[in-house]
């Protein structure tokens, strides 16, 4: 009788980067346009979130959207820049 090894190889998962997508101030758009702009883009925020993300903008100069894949990130930024914000992407650090 033989005892049979078998190897069993580790796999690790490598997690695709994540993107911030930024909402930055600007001098144009009314508190309301901007609530409903990200409400509308981002469609899983609440009307709370969006007002404090509208707020963090406009009190700071930017603020933090969502954290996700490039792919959605991209599709985020350009939706907001589609509503007339402005918007920008960069990598998690």
């Amino acid at each position: 009788m033989s005892v049979e090894t078998i190897e069993k190889r580790s796999t690790t998962r490598k997690l695709a980067p994540r993107y911030r997508v930024l909402l930055h101030n600007d001098d144009y758009n009314s508190m309301e346009h901007v609530v409903e702009a990200l409400m509308k883009t981002v469609s899983s925020l609440t009307m709370p979130q969006a007002v404090d993300i509208m707020m963090q903008a406009h009190t700071k100069g930017v603020a933090l959207v969502i954290t996700c894949a490039l792919e959605h990130a991209e599709f985020y930024c350009e939706g907001l820049r589609g509503q007339g914000l402005t918007s920008t992407i960069e990598p998690e650090e």
